[in-house]
C-alpha cells in the first residue's frame, strides 16, 4: 500500500457511520415509508374492492363520478398548458437575464407556496363573488366565475403555476447562457435559439415540472373547494366528489374514486423518478464539461438548416 492511499482511507473511515447507525436509520426510514405511504395506499385499494370488483366499477360508472372526472380533466387541460407557457417564460427571464424587478418576479412565482389554498380561493370569492368587487358587473353581463367552471380553473392555475418555473430556474442557471449567446453569434433568431438550443437542454426539467403541475391540478382540494360551491354533477372535481361520497357514508364508492387519484400518484412517481434521473445526468454532464470546450462548435451542430438559411 502506498503512502498516498493511507490518508484517503483514514478520511473515508472518519466519515463513515457505524453499521448499527446505518441499520437504525434505514429501519426508521423504511418503517416511516410503510406507515405513511405503503399502508395508506394499500388501505385505499383494499376498501375500494371490499365489496368486489363489480361494486368498484359500478361506483366509477355513476354519472356524478364521470362528471367529476370530466371537470377535473377540463381544469387540468387548461391549467397545465397555461402554466407551461408562464413557467418557461418566467424561468427564461429569471435565469438568463438581469433586469429591474427580477427579485419581485421571483417572489411572485413563490407566492402560491406561502399562501394557503383556502385563502387563495377566498380571494377569488372576494373578487368575483356576488358581493365582491367585480360581482355586480359580472352579474350585469351574465358572467359566472364563482360556483362555476371558470372559478375552478382560476383556482387551479393559481395553486399550480410555480411548479414548472421552480423546476426550470435552477436547471437554466446551472447551464448558463453561453450556448444561447453562441447561437445568436451564428445568426439564429430568438425563437430558433429557444427551440434548437434552450428547449433540448431543459426538456427533462420541463417534463418534471409538467408532471408535478398535472398531479397537483388533479388533486387540488382547498382552493377548488372554496370556489366550486359543491354542486353535484356540475362543479365537483374528483377530490370534492370523494369528500361528498365519504360524508354520505358511501365508503366503497369514495375509495373507488380515490383509487383513481392514487393510480395517478403512482404513475406520477414513476415518471418523476425517470425525469429526476435524466436531470441528474444532465447536471453531472454540465459539471464535468471542460471550460475550454468550444461552445460554438457544439451549438452549430444542434441548430437546424433553417438557421443557416436565415443568417445568409
Amino acid at each position: 500500500m502506498s503512502a498516498a492511499s493511507k490518508p484517503v482511507r483514514r478520511a473515508q473511515a472518519g466519515t463513515t457511520e457505524a453499521a448499527w447507525v446505518r441499520t437504525t436509520l434505514l429501519s426508521v426510514a423504511l418503517v416511516f415509508l410503510f406507515l405513511f405511504l405503503v399502508l395508506p395506499l394499500a388501505a385505499v385499494f383494499t376498501e375500494a374492492f371490499r365489496k368486489g370488483a363489480g361494486a368498484y366499477f359500478e361506483a366509477l360508472r355513476e354519472p356524478d363520478a364521470w362528471d367529476a372526472i370530466k371537470l377535473t380533466l377540463l381544469a387540468t387541460s387548461i391549467a397545465v398548458p397555461l402554466n407551461l407557457v408562464f413557467g418557461v417564460a418566467a424561468a427564461w427571464a429569471i435565469a438568463k437575464y438581469e433586469f429591474w424587478g427580477k427579485s419581485f418576479l421571483t417572489t411572485l412565482v413563490d407566492l402560491p407556496f406561502s399562501v394557503s389554498p383556502v385563502v387563495a380561493g377566498l380571494v377569488y370569492v372576494l373578487l368575483f363573488g356576488a358581493h365582491g368587487w367585480f360581482g355586480p358587473w359580472l352579474q350585469a353581463h351574465d358572467l359566472k366565475i364563482i360556483f362555476g367552471v371558470p372559478g375552478i380553473v382560476l383556482a387551479t392555475i393559481f395553486v399550480t403555476f410555480p411548479f414548472i418555473a421552480r423546476e426550470l430556474i435552477p436547471l437554466m442557471q446551472a447551464q448558463g447562457n453561453d450556448e444561447e449567446q453562441a447561437a445568436i453569434v451564428l445568426g439564429a433568431t430568438g425563437w430558433q435559439t429557444f427551440w434548437h438550443v434552450t428547449l433540448p437542454n431543459i426538456k427533462w426539467g420541463l417534463l418534471y415540472g409538467v408532471i408535478l403541475t398535472n398531479a397537483r391540478a388533479m388533486g387540488e382540494f382547498g382552493a377548488v373547494s372554496v370556489v366550486s360551491g359543491h354542486i353535484r354533477g356540475q362543479t365537483n372535481t374528483l377530490p370534492l366528489h370523494v369528500e361528498i361520497l365519504y360524508n354520505e357514508y358511501q365508503s366503497v364508492a369514495a375509495f373507488a374514486v380515490a383509487s383513481l387519484l392514487a393510480i395517478l400518484a403512482l404513475v406520477t412517481l414513476v415518471i418523476k423518478s425517470v425525469a429526476e434521473w435524466r436531470i441528474e445526468r444532465e447536471l453531472k454532464a454540465i459539471a464535468e464539461t471542460p471550460p475550454e470546450q468550444p461552445v460554438l462548435a457544439n451549438v452549430s451542430a444542434s441548430l437546424s438548416a433553417r438557421v443557416a438559411v436565415t443568417a445568409s
